[in-house]
């Protein structure tokens, strides 16, 4: 059957909305059960050559990737712009980020996978690592372009060929994801985006030409891919939701910290799992670091995510900024204390201002739950023990951070204190290609990125020679 023939049986349909004016940008068929197997199928064949190329010949369509992403950065922010309302400069910057991904896995990916000789009673003994197959994506609408990179170029790097179930909101840079990897050299149909609703993520588990899957979201989509996966015997590597806490010692640079901690609670408006959520800071500390705090949040400059000078744009649909919104109410309702925004703004558009709730105790939506949006939550405590014991007090454990000036005392205690996968010192946490990424806890499991990311999705093949 064509593709233009599986497109006419289509009945089910994606709208996307442009959350800053909430008007209609494009409509998408859903592609059915038996179009999606083909693709795996297709998949599955172009794997089984792909995987007998070198890293050199996998590494060249990989590195046109990086270049093509790098030419069409402006064109894939206004894409994002228009799906989810990211800032252009923000949506520039992360195409620029994938390129860095793609150079990196590049150059390193041989190194990473090489054959390790263990000496043992054999003539010769080893470790080699084997590409699994077709790697189902799960993927969501915050970073649409990264997350899918974070996969996609150690994946693709290793061997393994990646079918895309992107978040509905985004099928259009589903798409251009495709492309820039059908236009950088990739084999056809090795790397294929699955327009497809939630409901079908079963039945595609069910295929026996997927052979692993990685899913980027809440930890209610966690739980059910890890138990559908789990149930067929496949491996999977999840990032889920996070509520990051930062904590300010006594001995902060106050101005610095309160620098840091809006820098990486607004980072994507704060809509992104390691966007900083909690700020955990002594009763004697509070009114100073409020005071900055909210002078800081306050300067951010929100509104039209086309306009290259706009911070923060709305967020990426209505009903998340509508879900944001009742979190605060509730956590008013229970004794927090708006100090800031905290109201939905008249007119169209998903937005919602920046803001600072203090008072937060347990108990209340703002300490126990994440909030997915610009609003932060400041807690007070006694002393730098509760203050540990706060931060780790979450059901999830994605990243966190510690301000202090004593440089050597922070290190030791976020290497070994905080319950989480990253903790920062005096930085806002980030993801980098270097660095291994991903929780524990409720957060998930598995790693992406670095040595550890590309390693997750490989066969750890023990060879023995007599």
């Amino acid at each position: 059957m064509s593709r233009a023939a599986a497109a006419a049986k289509r009945t089910n349909h994606f709208v996307t909305i442009n959350p800053a004016t909430g008007k209609e940008l494009a409509s998408y068929d859903e592609m059915e059960r038996g179009e999606v197997a083909r693709i795996i199928g297709r998949a599955n064949a172009a794997f089984l050559d792909w995987r007998k190329k070198s890293f050199a010949e996998r590494a060249k369509p990989m590195k046109a990737a990086g270049k093509l992403l790098r030419e069409r950065a402006e064109e894939l922010a206004h894409l994002m712009a228009g799906e989810i309302g990211k800032p252009i400069s923000d949506g520039i910057a992360e195409a620029q980020k994938c390129a860095t991904g793609c150079d990196y896995f590049a150059e390193n990916a041989e190194k990473f996978l090489a054959r390790e000789e263990i000496k043992t009673d054999a003539t010769k003994s080893f470790v080699t690592y084997q590409p699994l197959g077709v790697v189902l994506a799960i993927m969501p609408w915050n970073f649409p372009l990264w997350q899918v990179f974070r996969f996609a170029a150690p994946g693709l790097m290793a061997g393994n060929a990646g079918v895309l179930k992107h978040v509905s909101n985004v099928p259009g840079c589903a798409l251009a994801i495709e492309k820039i990897l059908g236009d950088a050299g990739f084999p056809e149909d090795l790397f294929r985006t699955l327009l497809v609703s939630s409901r079908q993520i079963d039945g595609i588990l069910e295929n026996p030409l997927i052979r692993a899957a990685t899913l980027t979201g809440s930890d209610a989509a966690g739980r059910a891919v890890a138990s559908k996966a789990g149930a067929m015997l496949k491996k999977t590597v999840l990032e889920l939701g996070g509520s990051d806490a930062y904590v300010v010692l006594d001995d902060a640079d106050l101005e610095k910290a309160a620098t840091i901690s809006v820098k990486g609670r607004l980072v994507n408006g704060g809509q992104s799992c390691i966007a900083a959520k909690r700020f955990i800071v002594t009763e004697k500390l509070r009114a100073k670091f409020e005071e900055l705090f909210v002078e800081k949040m306050r300067a951010i400059k929100f509104g039209d995510p086309m306009d290259k000078a706009t911070k923060m744009g709305p967020m990426a649909r209505h009903d998340l900024r509508d879900a944001l919104h009742e979190q605060v109410e509730q956590s008013i309702a229970k004794g927090a204390k708006c100090l800031l925004g905290g109201k939905v703004p008249d007119g169209p558009g998903a937005f919602y201002p920046p803001t600072v709730l203090t008072g937060v105790k347990k108990g209340m939506a703002a300490y126990e739950e994440e909030l997915f949006g610009p609003v932060a939550a400041i807690i007070a405590v006694k002393d730098e023990n509760e203050a540990l014991k706060t931060a780790n007090d979450s059901v999830f454990g994605l990243g966190g951070a510690i301000l202090s000036t004593n440089v050597e005392r922070a290190e030791k205690l976020a290497a070994e204190e905080i319950e989480a996968g990253s903790v920062f010192v005096n930085e806002a946490v980030k993801s980098d290609p270097r660095l291994p990424f991903g929780g524990i806890k409720q957060s998930g499991y598995g790693r992406e990125l670095a040595v550890h990311g590309i390693r997750e999705f490989v066969n750890v093949k023990t060879v023995y020679v007599a």
